[in-house]
């Protein structure tokens, strides 16, 4: 009988998917008429195999306005195509060698202080950083290593209006060892360095993850929070019913504080068509 059971399941949940993926796919010409309560964005790395000018055309006309951590060299491309790098990389030394660590203090103020300004000339507010791994550091440590290189920063930064944003990560599945890794610590870190234009990207994703609680979390410090990811738990798939976590009732939380940033979708698609499965997770999030 419990063999019985899970197979059903398994055929309940297949006819559910494959259902979800005809209907998707046979929608994705012409741009998607939306609610306007989320700034619909994506991350690029999750759909690398599709050629950027695809790519960028395939996001348009879902409706999608922004692409997130893009560099230098394609923002032309997304100008091209009427879209906006709603948060730009390219300073970054690496995830794990970040503001924690005093040795990458010089070469990431440097690269920091390059990039700044061309973010700024091309029209963008969002800068990407990392805190970087412990290796052996505790959270006192970090704090003070980092709250040293960024306000170093802030400066410049508050110039040219342009935020820099740490990410908060996962170090229980994904980033082990990283050191900005919940909510509480990353706060803190906006508190001593005391600059608006210093805020954090919280990934919905990553943080249930690690500290869980997630609409009360955000109600709690959306002030800090500049910028949102999502994805699916377990697994950084598709954000449907084949995952835990509610994201019309988080989105709706998000638009209660009075956010006008973007929310990017960062999951991992495992349906054949990528672009039906990111219209899908656009739709499910347009509150």
């Amino acid at each position: 009988m419990n063999s019985r059971r899970v197979a059903i399941k398994n055929l309940m949940l297949g006819s559910m998917s494959a259902s979800a993926l005809s209907s998707f796919s046979t929608e994705t010409s012409g741009t998607t008429a939306l609610k306007g309560n989320i700034n619909h964005a994506v991350c690029r790395w999750c759909y690398s195999t599709i050629p950027m000018e695809e790519f960028c055309q395939g996001a348009k006309d879902i409706g999608i306005t922004g692409i997130d951590l893009v560099g230098p060299k394609d923002w032309e491309t997304l100008k091209k195509y009427g879209l906006y790098s709603s948060m730009c990389n390219g300073s970054e030394i690496s995830l794990v060698d970040g503001f924690n660590e005093t040795q990458f203090h010089a070469k990431l103020i440097q690269n920091y202080t390059e990039m700044i300004p061309l973010v700024a000339k091309a029209g963008y507010k969002n800068l990407i950083c990392f805190s970087g791994n412990k290796r052996g550091k505790d959270d006192e440590t970090g704090l003070k290593n980092c709250t040293d290189g960024l306000k170093q920063l802030t400066g410049i930064a508050e110039k040219h209006g342009v935020t820099l944003v740490m990410e908060l990560l996962n170090s229980k599945v994904n980033h082990k060892d990283y050191q900005c890794d919940n909510s509480k610590w990353g706060v803190e870190l906006c508190k001593r360095v005391g600059s608006e234009n210093f805020k954090l990207l919280y990934d919905i994703y990553h943080m249930q993850i690690d500290e869980g609680d997630v609409i009360s979390t955000i109600r709690k410090n959306h002030l800090f929070y500049a910028h949102y990811h999502t994805g699916g738990v377990p697994g950084r798939n598709e954000i449907n019913e084949t995952q835990e976590l509610n994201y019309p009732a988080i989105m709706k939380a998000i638009v209660a504080t009075g956010y006008k940033g973007f929310v990017a979708q960062e999951f991992i698609p495992t349906w054949p068509d990528k672009m039906a499965a990111l219209k899908q997770g656009v739709m499910i999030c347009d509150v």
